[in-house]
């Protein structure tokens, strides 16, 4: 028999929504609710999708293309749609590069994990992305603790291995905790109290069994982290497991709990800090549980010198304050006077279909002949005319200068004014997009910007537009300061200016 080769984390990513909402906000417009510290926030152009497709960005920041992409959330965009096609457009991976989806529930994203890892042990290196935004009625649990993220996790083997995967254990039973029915934007939860027990059993067995297939007990763990939206049992979990071990912040004072993605932040987060042989111990809770050992590799260090983003607890630090009733309007909780304007023109497949190079992947052409890049890609070179001489080139992970603006307020838009800026990237090309996450009155000519991707708008049949925006630069180099920015929505859909999409 061939043996299996060691299987590990090749690279993650971890996207945390550049918006904070400050949970005393809650009480003190609704009068109750509310609590301490602060949750993350996706802003109004942002979903599980686009998020996911930050967070994968970021774990493929230069690595080799996967052979499988698994993605995982709670919140889909959409049902019975694959979710996970458009992070594979974006990403602008080979057609040959299987994509799947793992939704419906918060397990979903340790489901992804290990589907990764034996996919990657069969010689098929691939990419785990786990992504939810999590809500709630107003001034319930779900809103205060909950928060909104997205993580990104590359299985491969080899030397490139930055923490091997040591063992595995999961403990599954079927009770009633946590539950949504079908069409409602929140779930409904039973007594706390009544979990936390079932919970412990279940961790306890999932935990000795990952240990046993590592080899390891449990005074061989140096790190620990535990995951889950059942706060009561996340904690006495993590008092147990903590006693001999460094506990990994869960960040749930700043960015809240994050669900689906939460294994994957903290799995990020705890190497981000983990030193060479350092074993870790990621453990998941919901519906069961399932734990995952990690033993980090000297490759670890220097991976984390190169790569182009800042850690987790820098992205958690940052962050610009949104108004409960921005928050509020963002969820839909809130109905608010539109603009009067014409509704978003609705994006068709044929179209779309034919500019998907563009409108996913942002990828533009080179001339052959003379070195012009064009975006959008064109036949027939603007400079030297040559014909059908083109070079296909993805200009997403690009920087770009701010050539001129403009700030729309007539526009529909859930977080106006609308700005458009007429980009150049570097490279060459000149390109006109929509700038996100900015306060116009701040941004200036010659700014220079990075590509994120979003969601433009949500049409009346619910069809997501999805397409590239630019905003202020947030990598490690250049890391995006915006404390003092506060957003304050006022109208109720999002639409580009200008470029049919």
């Amino acid at each position: 028999m061939t043996a299996i080769p060691d299987v590990g984390v090749t690279g993650y990513g971890v996207h945390l929504p550049l918006w904070r909402l400050d949970r005393a906000q809650i009480r003190k417009a609704l009068g109750s609710g509310g609590g301490k510290g602060t949750r993350a926030v996706a802003s109004y152009d942002e979903d599980s999708t686009s998020m996911g497709v930050e967070a994968a960005r970021r774990a493929l920041a230069g690595a080799s293309d996967p052979r499988s992409l698994v993605f995982a959330t709670a919140t889909p965009a959409y049902t019975d749609k694959t979710n996970a096609t458009a992070v594979h457009a974006a990403l602008g991976l080979e057609r040959g590069v299987s994509a799947y989806d793992f939704t419906g529930a918060a397990r979903s994203g340790a489901g992804a994990l290990s589907a990764a890892a034996d996919s990657a042990a069969a010689g098929r290196p691939s990419l785990a992305v786990l992504s939810d935004i999590r809500t709630g009625l107003p001034g319930s649990a779900e809103e205060r603790d909950g928060g909104d993220a997205a993580a990104a996790v590359l299985f491969g083997t080899g030397d490139a291995v930055l923490a091997r995967l040591a063992g595995r254990g999961s403990a599954s039973a079927e009770f009633l905790e946590r539950w949504r029915p079908q069409g409602e934007q929140s779930s409904r939860l039973w007594e706390e109290r009544f979990a936390e027990g079932i919970y412990k059993e279940l961790a306890d067995e999932a935990v000795d069994a990952a240990l046993k297939d590592a080899g390891l007990d449990r005074a061989a763990i140096d790190r620990v982290a535990v995951a889950g939206l059942h706060r009561r049992a996340v904690k006495s979990v993590t008092r147990a497991l903590g006693k001999d071990a460094t506990v990994v912040d869960d960040l749930a004072g700043v960015i809240g709990a994050t669900g689906t993605a939460q294994p994957g932040v903290l799995l990020a987060s705890a190497l981000d800090e983990a030193g060479p042989d350092e074993t870790v111990l990621l453990l998941v809770l919901g519906d069961g549980a399932d734990a995952f050992v990690f033993r980090t590799t000297d490759a670890l260090a220097a991976w984390r010198e190169q790569r182009p983003y800042a850690p987790v607890a820098e992205q958690a630090a940052e962050g610009a304050e949104v108004t409960y009733q921005t928050f509020l309007t963002w969820r839909g909780f809130l109905r608010r006077e539109p603009p009067r304007r014409p509704d978003p023109d609705r994006p068709a497949a044929p179209p779309s279909a034919r500019n998907g190079h563009w409108k996913y992947g942002l990828t533009g052409s080179r001339c052959e002949e003379c070195g012009t890049r064009h975006l959008p890609a064109i036949r027939v070179c603007r400079q030297c005319h040559s014909v059908d001489r083109m070079a296909r080139e993805q200009v997403s992970d690009l920087t770009a200068t701010v050539a001129t603006f403009q700030a729309d307020l007539l526009t529909y838009s859930l977080n106006p004014p609308l700005t458009a800026a007429v980009l150049d990237f570097d490279g060459g090309g000149r390109a006109v997009l929509e700038v996100t996450d900015a306060d116009v009155a701040q941004l200036a000519i010659g700014d220079r910007l990075e590509m994120t991707f979003r969601r433009l708008y949500t049409t009346g049949d619910g069809i997501h537009n999805y397409f590239w925006k630019a905003r202020p630069a947030r990598s490690a180099d250049a890391p995006y300061q915006a404390k003092s920015r506060t957003a304050e929505a006022g109208t109720e859909h999002a639409r580009t200016a200008g470029e049919e999409n």
